[in-house]
């Protein structure tokens, strides 16, 4: 069985990101979680349902609007909107799922799992993987 370590490595060894959660504002999570993968040179996109563009990224209403390939999700978001967000992943078939710190739903978790993904849940925040910094 794969430790956290070991499903955070495949996660960040992906090629493009979606941040469902994603938000104008700087000093909200959402925003920093988008920002912290700029900071690592990692192509993510913004998913937020009232935002036209986030940290210069366009972005988009929600997973199913994405145009290509979307490799992984960090999802910072209630854990009810969580489920439905996993959802949208297994149906995109988004193999890799991070839900951060306070977007932890074990129903989204079971489900996710059931799906073949590899979780990570109720650990580490990805800010402090990819040691974010203010900037």
């Amino acid at each position: 069985m794969p430790t956290s370590q070991d499903k955070i490595q495949s996660f960040l060894a992906q090629k493009r990101f979606a941040v469902v959660g994603a938000s104008q504002d700087r000093a909200k999570y959402g925003n920093k979680v988008l920002r912290v993968y700029q900071q690592n040179d990692l192509e993510a996109v913004p998913i937020n349902p009232t935002a036209a563009e986030i940290e210069g990224v366009l972005a988009y209403a929600d997973l199913a609007s994405v145009p290509g390939t979307i490799d992984a999700v960090s999802i910072i978001t209630p854990p009810v909107v969580t489920e439905g967000v996993v959802e949208q992943a297994i149906a995109r078939g988004i193999k890799h799922i991070w839900m951060q710190p306070g977007a932890e739903s074990q129903k989204a978790i079971k489900t996710a799992e059931a799906a073949g993904a590899s979780v990570i849940a109720s650990g580490p925040c990805i800010l402090v993987s990819l040691h974010y910094h203010e900037n």
